[in-house]
């Protein structure tokens, strides 16, 4: 059972759009660096056999240390204005549309917030899709798979995909990109409210505590990893692969294509790939991603019954 429809009700969705979209973009700050190091242990040794190719990535701390090095301590932070740019532009419309779902009564039903999150986290994954393609090529620059010569700034960014490639060319990866992102938003924001409601239940914790909130999001960040990092792979790969003069992958036809070929020429464990560093980079955006959207709507209901 989710906690959150009646809060729901007493924060109008557009607040949901801005505090979704602030909350998130403050925990991006934070875990840029692992989407970074978690990037570059994906693309490395793409299509090839375990073994036949040199791993310049070796776990988690030793790619920090290898990035640093070969990019210095602002390479961790590479393609922070495009992460920034796809967290606003996604989280913002998710929440809102979750909200708005909530607000209709879905999460009232039977896997209705699991409904909701899903249709929600397609819906802010299309809409992001552009400043995600840029922020997953930023920071994989070491390697020849990224053929554009990008600019300084992220508008530069997207202005070479757009000259060189159409306006087609800016949702290039999006049929990786959808998937990916529904299927994270739909266990996150449904074991967040049903882990924050068992919590609560418990009363192991004051019940307005933000360590509720925290605890919540802890559980619901092993089940948004679960579910997430195969996704996560192939989305990675497609935003990634070379492209033709039409803007078409030369690697990959599609989701599907990309599932078969690493399955069959890496191994299927091959999709869960930089697990380590996706769980650093995923498990505390989510924490922290659904610990300020909380507080922050905590926040804003304080202030409307003061207003009141």
């Amino acid at each position: 059972m989710a906690p959150g429809p009646e809060a729901m009700e007493t924060v109008p969705p557009a607040v949901d759009l801005v505090l979704g979209a602030s909350a998130c973009c403050l925990a991006c700050v934070f875990t840029n660096p692992l989407e970074v190091v978690k990037t570059r242990l994906q693309l490395q040794g793409e299509l090839q056999a375990r073994g036949t190719y040199p791993r310049l990535y070796r776990g988690f701390v030793a790619s920090v240390v290898a990035v640093a090095r070969a990019d210095g301590l602002c390479g961790l932070q590479k393609g922070l204005a495009a992460g920034l740019l796809y967290q606003g532009l996604m989280n913002g419309v998710r929440f809102y549309c979750y909200s708005l779902a909530c607000q209709a009564g879905l999460s009232q039903q039977p896997g209705g917030t699991v409904v909701a999150g899903a249709v929600a986290g397609a819906l802010g994954a299309f809409v992001g899709s552009p400043a995600y393609l840029v922020s997953a090529l930023s920071p994989s620059t070491p390697y020849p798979v990224t053929q554009l010569a990008w600019g300084r700034h992220l508008l530069g960014a997207l202005e070479t995909i757009w000259r060189q490639q159409g306006l087609a060319g800016l949702w290039r990866g999006v049929g990786g990109a959808v998937p990916r992102v529904m299927v994270g938003s739909a266990a996150q924001l449904a074991t967040f409210a049903s882990a924050k409601a068992w919590v609560q239940e418990r009363q192991w914790l004051p019940e307005d505590s933000w360590l509720v909130a925290l605890a919540g999001g802890m559980i619901s960040s092993v089940a948004v990893v679960a579910v997430m990092t195969p996704f996560d792979v192939v989305s990675t790969r497609l935003y990634n692969q070379p492209v033709d003069g039409a803007g078409r992958g030369k690697l990959y036809g599609g989701l599907a294509d990309c599932l078969v070929k690493i399955w069959r020429q890496e191994g299927p464990l091959a999709l869960y790939k930089g697990l380590g560093p996706v769980y650093l980079r995923l498990g505390p955006h989510t924490i922290l991603s659904m610990l300020f959207w909380d507080e922050l709507r905590k926040l804003a209901r304080r202030g409307q019954h003061q207003g009141s």
